[in-house]
């Protein structure tokens, strides 16, 4: 199934979500530091992705930041 990626951010609390699809409610698991995966609660299916510190981490990084997630798109 074909679904967009939605990006929101929110500046007060400097976290960057990535919803695949319509945002949801869904459990979060941290697989790296400040990088979170969401699953649904009950399909198990990803649904997102959460960064903190989003903004502290660009500039860090010189506006570059590496995901520790494998994926394929497609149009």
């Amino acid at each position: 199934m074909k679904q967009k990626l939605n990006f929101a951010y929110d500046l007060e609390g400097d976290i960057l979500d990535i919803s695949i699809g319509k945002p949801m409610k869904a459990i979060s698991n941290e697989i790296a530091d400040d990088f979170f995966v969401r699953v649904h609660p009950r399909t198990k299916r990803i649904v997102g992705f959460s960064v903190l510190n989003f903004k502290k981490r660009t500039a860090k990084q010189k506006g570059e930041i590496t995901v520790p997630i494998h994926t394929e798109f497609s149009m």
